[in-house]
């Protein structure tokens, strides 16, 4: 998609050519909602103004519960690894939605997210251990990919020896169109997997997440097996790919004008403001995962047909100029920041305060320990082929401790 009068002629498959922010300028100034024909011929609605993507995504007319791919582009699998893995609290409706985030949550306690504290910070200074070996270092592939998965892990109770080959069947999921032919095989071996640490935790439980999983009970009720498998896969998959790319995102904006790393060093009370800010301005999440509409909707003054594919610019709504004052510039003590790269309303993401909590000790370490980090004098970002993500597919950093 390279210019706003082409989004009405040729099928969408995500912004695939460099940073999409311009494009969506344009899109979200010249139309309040956008017709994207789809790969498989349907018609999509791309939503991109602050005040619109809020109410839509807190909307009960437009339905999490259609497990249909938007862009035509999900793998042949068997119905039963579907099931297995998307019968999750972000893939439903009310009521179940509440029920499932109801036993989720009582699991996924603050308590739990506070106790990784140290596990992060661990993991964060044996990462930048290495990156104290002269050159140019790959901040994304040393540290945003390596961190997210190692503290999933840990919280699930994945054993240590397991871990690598753990890695390697999310890294083919979340890599989306680029590794389309290889994913069916890494869902299935992942939730083979899954099936059979669940069998281990019911017999031996744990202090972990998945054990509690298993033990959670309201009232009696429990999460049915594919319930289970399921939410461990949403947990992985919405808590790896996320996190990274707000880690990777947040580093290259903050070395991109040396001013904003320089702020920061002198005055670490800025860094709670400035990862809402770098959420924000470069959230990690571009679009919202999609919603049907279960019913004729109307978002700003325009009509959605029932059944239609709805997609949710997060990116787009968290640079308008309508809610944010000059919102391409990146203000780290930026007042009411009021951003939805967590989304809004019960879809608002269960794992924000896990992912704040990584990125708070990624960025104290790396301001501390390479105070003079820099990029190389002929960095160009090159933005990852994806629908839902907005991620650097590289990011080479001279750390200088």
């Amino acid at each position: 998609m390279t210019d706003v009068d082409d989004h009405s002629r040729q099928p969408f498959v995500g912004f695939f050519h460099g940073d999409p922010h311009e494009v969506l300028r344009r899109i979200r100034q010249e139309q309040v909602v956008a017709a994207l024909p789809l790969p498989d011929g349907r018609t999509g609605w791309l939503v991109t103004r602050y005040e619109h993507v809020r109410a839509a995504l807190a909307d009960p007319g437009l339905s999490k519960g259609e497990l249909i791919s938007p862009l035509g582009m999900r793998p042949p699998m068997p119905a039963d690894v579907w099931a297995a893995t998307e019968r999750h609290m972000l893939a439903a409706d009310q009521p179940d939605h509440t029920r499932l985030r109801r036993l989720v949550q009582a699991a996924f306690t603050p308590g739990r997210v506070d106790g990784m504290t140290a596990f992060v910070t661990d993991v964060t200074d044996r990462l930048l251990d290495g990156l104290a070996e002269p050159g140019v270092h790959d901040l994304i592939r040393e540290v945003a990919f390596p961190l997210p998965i190692a503290v999933i892990c840990e919280l699930l109770g994945v054993p240590v020896d397991d871990r690598a080959t753990f890695r390697e069947w999310v890294e083919v999921i979340v890599a989306g169109a680029p590794r389309l032919a290889e994913a069916p095989a890494a869902r299935a071996a992942l939730l083979d997997y899954l099936r059979r640490q669940l069998t281990a935790k019911r017999s031996d439980p744990g202090p972990d997440l998945l054990s509690a999983l298993v033990a959670e009970s309201d009232g009696g009720d429990r999460l049915s097996d594919e319930e289970l498998t399921s939410t461990a896969f949403l947990l992985l998959i919405a808590g790896y790919d996320t996190t990274a790319n707000l880690i990777g995102n947040g580093a290259y904006r903050l070395l991109e004008e040396r001013g904003r790393w320089e702020r920061l060093r002198r005055d670490p009370h800025l860094l709670a403001p400035a990862i809402e800010e770098l959420l924000r301005h470069d959230s990690p999440v571009q679009l919202a995962t999609h919603r049907t509409t279960t019913r004729e909707v109307t978002i700003g003054g325009h009509t959605i047909p029932a059944g239609s594919t709805v997609l949710l610019s997060l990116l787009s709504a968290n640079r308008d100029e309508s809610r944010f004052t000059d919102p391409a510039a990146f203000d780290a003590g930026r007042p009411a920041n009021s951003h939805l790269a967590f989304g809004h309303g019960i879809h608002y993401c269960l794992g924000a305060p896990l992912a704040r909590l990584e990125a708070r000790v990624v960025f104290t370490a790396l301001l501390s320990r390479y105070p003079d980090m820099r990029l190389p004098a002929d960095f160009v970002p090159r933005w990852r082929p994806s629908t839902l993500m907005h991620a650097l597919e590289s990011l080479p950093v001279i750390p200088q401790p």
